[in-house]
């Protein structure tokens, strides 16, 4: 198990990751629509995460949802690296009724982030464009290389969910042991 904390003047968080888990979770972040978006996230990576934060969401959700990208992130960079033995690499297109996402990754420790998901507008009362923002946080914080595209959809809820289950199923991918690499890189170290 691996656990972050960050404290801010926007933000109190706490997340547990453990990488062999089998998908459990406790989310609790005040956002309704984004903690489903993150239980989704840990069912179908099979991570276990635990994650409390206590924002300022009477101001708006953007300090909670990216912070808790920072902090999840920086959890999940924690508990891959270094990385031996995994596949290192996936590609995952996920459909969600009329909704496609695919999802790229490499386990690369180089942050690089491809969104190509245009979204606009809300979700009950979450600003999509936070999808983004949160993806930012997350990526940059786990040195992961991910590519999200959308495929096709109409329904933005369809829309972001696949994208989270599209990035938990290539992440569980690329975690899945391939003992013939050893380090998965020409260089010796990720």
């Amino acid at each position: 198990m691996t656990k972050i904390s960050r404290k801010t003047n926007e933000t109190d968080i706490i997340c547990e990751v453990t990488l062999e888990g089998k998908g459990n979770y406790k989310i609790d972040t005040k956002i309704g629509f984004f903690d489903h978006m993150l239980e989704s996230f840990s069912k179908h990576s099979g991570i276990d995460i635990v994650l409390k934060c206590d924002g300022d969401i009477h101001v708006d959700f953007h300090h909670s949802v990216e912070d808790c990208g920072i902090v999840l992130g920086k959890a999940l960079k924690k508990a891959i690296f270094p990385i031996k033995n995994c596949e290192r690499f996936s590609d995952v297109c996920i459909a969600m009724d009329e909704a496609a996402t695919t999802c790229i990754l490499d386990l690369s420790n180089r942050a690089f982030l491809v969104f190509e998901v245009e979204l606009c507008g809300k979700v009950g009362d979450f600003d999509v464009e936070l999808v983004e923002e949160f993806f930012k946080a997350l990526i940059s914080n786990a040195g992961l290389t991910c590519h999200l595209i959308k495929q096709r959809g109409t329904n933005k809820h369809h829309i972001i969910e696949s994208c989270f289950k599209a990035f938990a199923i290539a992440l569980r991918r690329a975690l899945n042991e391939n003992n013939k690499v050893g380090i998965p890189s020409t260089k010796g170290v990720l």
